[in-house]
Order: structure tokens, then C-alpha cells, then sequence
């Protein structure tokens, strides 16, 4: 586990780097990448019902807008993928719940379970999401391990909803 990093004042002052942070959810000191996962999933509930190719669309906007927050975070902070930046956990998080199966009185099971899928990932960085977060820097590198590990989650999800 990572030693605890100080938040800096600017994540209440500045909307890039209060965005960055999943609206101050980075700023926890206990578990920050799982604060910032938890602000995914009221996201997801007001995306779940577009169209499959939207919803995907927005996915993809959030993602590109997370390149240039965590970029211009990191810059700021003078720290490259600081604890507290955790819209990349927001996306991944978004990039799991794609697709998944609907059904009102199933929802939340298959909320939590892409919430658990995508934070064992995540946390446990296997090959090649370990080999992203080491190597590739700057906004793209802070974004694109937890897109992998979005991805991850998101294949043994539908795995999961086509076997029950």
C-alpha cells in the first residue's frame, strides 16, 4: 500500500484538479482509488439505460477528458499519478459496467459485482496493466492501466452474465 500523500488545497480551489479527484472522493485518506470508484457508480446509473453505442460514446468522451485532467493535475502537483487522482478509476470503472445486464431487480448485483471485478484488477495489476502503470507517463499512462483493468473486468463480467 502506498504511504498517504497530503491533498493539496488546490483540489478545493481549482475544477480541473476538483475533477481530477472525482469531485474531492481522491482527496480520502483511507482508500482513495476505491472512493473514486464508488462516485462511478451514480454515474453509471444515470448512463445505464442509453443505447449501448452512447453510452459507449460518453465512455469514451469521459476517457479523452481524463487524458487532459490528469495531464494538467499532474503537471500542477509536480507528482505523477498522485493517489488522489482517481477519474481514471471513474472511467474504468465505466468501461466495466458496458453492456451489463439489465433487469431492475438484478441491477445492484451487477453493480457491486463490476465494482469488485474492477477493483481486484485494479489492485492486483496483472500483465499488462502493471507494465502500463510503470512505463507509460503523463495523463494518457495515469488513464490507460485502469482502462485495461476496466477491460478485465468487463470480459469476465459478460462471461459471468452469459453462464447464469
Amino acid at each position: 500500500m502506498k504511504p498517504a500523500v497530503r491533498t493539496p488545497s488546490s483540489v478545493w480551489r481549482n475544477p480541473i484538479h476538483f475533477l481530477a479527484f472525482g469531485g474531492g472522493a481522491g482527496a480520502s485518506k483511507i482508500a482513495p482509488g476505491t472512493c473514486g470508484t464508488l462516485v462511478a457508480i451514480p454515474l453509471y446509473i444515470l448512463l445505464q439505460d442509453l443505447p449501448v453505442l452512447m453510452y459507449i460514446f460518453v465512455t469514451v468522451a469521459l476517457f479523452l477528458l481524463g487524458i487532459w485532467l490528469c495531464r494538467i493535475t499532474t503537471r500542477d502537483l509536480g507528482v505523477h499519478d498522485h493517489p488522489g487522482i482517481v477519474w481514471d478509476e471513474i472511467v474504468g470503472y465505466l468501461i466495466t459496467m458496458t453492456a451489463a445486464p439489465a433487469g431492475a431487480e438484478s441491477a445492484w448485483l451487477w453493480i457491486v459485482l463490476g465494482f469488485a471485478l474492477f477493483r481486484l484488477f485494479d489492485i492486483w495489476k496483472p500483465w499488462p496493466i502493471n507494465l502500463l502503470d510503470r512505463q507509460v507517463k503523463g495523463g494518457f499512462g495515469i488513464m490507460i492501466d485502469d482502462v485495461v483493468a476496466g477491460l478485465y473486468a468487463w470480459l469476465l463480467m459478460q462471461g459471468i452474465a452469459m453462464s447464469v
